[in-house]
């Protein structure tokens, strides 16, 4: 099984590569699909300029040759404020491209760099797909000062939450993974979570959902 869920994510990895164009800036999410854009990427050899969303990614594709540049000179050209697509996977998206995303722990810096992006391509294996988000335990980034707070105040919404155990964040911040919470209206929830002081931020993305989906199913890819 996971060799070929291996096959379907790097079938959805080239089929997004075939999108990409010199001279245009990527930004580049985190995770185990992504990793097989990064590297194929590299191999292509395209002048590409690339934003990375957490320190993994950045040691990949600076393994892989990738020209790296941080988000803040990306966007400063007045010409061109934006970077041109953003490429990620996610660990759950139902039919309207809402997802739910930072099993690895990047959330925040993968929510900015696609806000920043004109386009988002997310990449997947076809186990990915879902009707209602909220299978797959919801990650939300939280100040450490703040862990007993915003745990009661989960608790309170219905969730169920687990500290992440031996992981902090590249901004130094805990994970706080919670299931039992109500999916119905994603982009709702998706805002009580951020307005409680003490979250930085939760990994349902439906304020910025993906344009475009790129689905690996049986070793080939394939748009939905």
């Amino acid at each position: 099984m996971a060799k070929k869920q291996d096959d379907d994510k790097l079938a959805a990895a080239l089929k997004a590569v075939e999108e990409m164009r010199p001279g245009i800036k990527v930004g580049l999410g985190t995770g185990s699909t992504v990793s097989y854009f990064i590297e194929a990427l590299g191999k292509e050899g395209l002048d590409v300029p690339v934003v990375c969303s957490s320190r993994d990614s950045e040691q990949k594709a600076t393994k892989a040759g990738l020209k790296i540049m941080e988000l803040n000179k990306a966007i400063s050209d007045s010409n061109r404020p934006m970077l041109d697509v953003y490429v990620d996977g996610a660990d759950e998206i139902d039919p309207l491209y809402n997802m739910i995303k930072g099993g690895g722990g990047a959330l925040t810096r993968e929510k900015i760099v696609a806000a920043a992006s004109l386009e988002f391509i997310c990449i997947v294996d076809g186990s990915k797909i879902v009707k209602q988000l909220g299978k797959f335990p919801l990650p939300i980034e939280v100040l450490e000062f703040a862990e007993v707070y915003v745990t009661n105040e989960l608790t309170e919404l219905g969730g169920q939450v687990v500290k992440r155990k031996g992981f902090k964040t590249d901004e130094g911040n805990i994970i706080l993974d919670v299931t039992g919470l109500d999916f119905s209206d994603p982009l709702q929830l998706e805002t009580e979570l951020n307005n409680i002081p003490g979250v930085v931020e939760n990994g349902i993305f439906s304020v910025r959902n993906a344009d475009k989906v790129i689905v690996g199913k049986n070793g080939k890819a394939e748009y939905i």
